[in-house]
């Protein structure tokens, strides 16, 4: 079992399907996925790919799908150049969302972990800095998906 570099969660008052629609709708992950522009098509073994800018810094990121279970697991794996670090398995990290029906909506919980399961170091003094980064990003998908259909505020 990984252990964990990051977990967090948050409520969101809707049905698990509109959770997921907005997790895996690419117009919708846009709105709320830190700037980033992410393209995949959602198939286990597919390739995913975020580009952007942070800091004035072009960057385009990678990974794979790892699981697609409809309204329930999403996971993929991620690796930034920005990070340093070279092109390898290990310094992959692999995201899993969560989701849970729960009374009047879904609970969405977030872990992110390393690739070959261990935790450096480096991860342990991250650990705020990564928590806080994945808040801003479920924050986002819960104002995406509890304002979806609202009628315009006048």
């Amino acid at each position: 079992m990984r252990e964990t570099t990051a977990d967090v969660a948050v409520f969101i008052e809707e049905s698990p399907e509109r959770v997921w629609d907005a997790l895996t709708d690419l117009s919708k992950v846009e709105e709320y996925y830190l700037g980033a522009a992410v393209e995949t098509d959602w198939k286990v073994g597919s390739p995913i790919t975020w580009s952007g800018e942070v800091h004035g810094k072009s960057y385009s990121d990678k990974g794979k799908i790892l699981t697609v279970e409809p309204g329930k697991k999403l996971s993929y794996s991620h690796w930034s150049p920005l990070a340093g670090t070279p092109d390898e398995p290990d310094n992959y990290h692999v995201i899993e969302l969560f989701l849970d029906e729960a009374d009047g909506g879904t609970t969405v919980r977030l872990t992110q972990s390393n690739q070959n399961g261990e935790i450096t170091d480096d991860d342990k003094k991250a650990r705020a800095d990564y928590e806080k980064t994945w808040k801003t990003m479920l924050e986002g998908l819960k104002r995406v998906v509890e304002n979806e259909g609202a009628p315009p505020l006048t």
